[in-house]
């Protein structure tokens, strides 16, 4: 891993911010939607993953959005042989649900581990992970979405076993942890879900705006702000990146440690390369 490793808790600001693309991938292909509906084919993941570290990016996320059993072995393929090709840390997730899973995923060439649906029913399995692997292999992905009734709005009941841990049902949030590809409510403040599952050994937090995602309208930056304030490891920004100025907000106001888009890199509205040079015009330290 790279010296600012998730290790060592939450990057200062002197070092390098990270771009990462995100590859969404469904049955082999990567896709693209909006508010995580309505995809769109952009492309084969491995040749993606080679294209994005040739720009220059500083990693790579592969999220299996559809996590059946029929695609798992057409997502270790995708996983093993773009890390035979790529020189980058390499993040994977979706459908893991046990030890033995991220086992696999990072025999396979992953370097990081992201769990999220399996993360909130059963935390332990942070734990257990962080436990075999390292805190650095370890991401909670957090998809979470402003409150219906806006803010202070009761969080209803889900499904989450260890709930009560986090926040009590009907205790007033503003965002909702949502599960399932960000189809299901899961009854958990997004703040306090995040806090708990560092608690548990999670080495870095990769927080999507539902809200937000694909929507090329900006970074979610209340969330943000309301997340980085809260833990103390790094925080990767993700949803809405449609300016270049988006990035730098995210960074600047929403003290976000990395910022991850896919859109409007996979659709070449911006090379990771311009991101950089902007981000380094304004004053934000990157790998140029």
């Amino acid at each position: 891993m790279r010296s600012d490793s998730i290790l060592q808790g939450r990057p200062l600001g002197v070092l390098a911010k990270r771009i990462i693309p995100c590859l969404d991938v469904n049955a082999g292909r990567v896709v693209k939607g909006v508010n995580f509906v309505n995809l769109t084919d952009a492309g084969d993941p491995v040749e993606t993953a080679r294209f994005y570290e040739q720009e220059g990016a500083d990693e790579i996320v592969f999220l299996d959005i559809t996590a059946s059993v029929d695609n798992r072995e057409t997502m270790m393929s995708v996983v093993r042989r773009t890390a035979e090709t790529i020189f980058l840390p390499l993040t994977v997730g979706g459908g893991i649900r046990t030890v033995d899973d991220m086992r696999r995923i990072l025999s396979n060439g992953a370097d990081k581990v992201s769990l999220n649906t399996a993360a909130v029913r059963n935390p332990e399995l942070i734990a257990r992970g962080a436990e075999e692997f390292g805190v650095q292999c370890i991401v909670v992905a957090i998809d979470a979405k402003r409150a219906v009734s806006g803010p202070g709005a009761p969080v209803k009941p889900g499904q989450a076993a260890e709930g009560e841990l986090i926040s009590k049902v009907g205790a007033p949030v503003d965002y909702e942890v949502f599960v399932n590809g960000g189809r299901t409510p899961a009854g958990l403040d997004a703040v306090g879900w995040a806090k708990y599952a560092v608690s548990c050994g999670a080495g870095e937090i990769l927080l999507t705006s539902i809200d937000k995602d694909g929507t090329n309208s900006g970074y979610d930056i209340e969330l943000l702000k309301r997340i980085t304030k809260e833990v103390n490891v790094p925080v990767i920004a993700s949803g809405g990146a449609g300016t270049l100025e988006h990035f730098y907000e995210a960074i600047k106001n929403g003290n976000a440690d990395a910022v991850l888009a896919a859109s409007v890199f996979h659709f070449g509205k911006f090379k990771i390369k311009q991101v950089k040079n902007y981000l380094s015009e304004k004053g934000v330290a990157v790998r140029l």
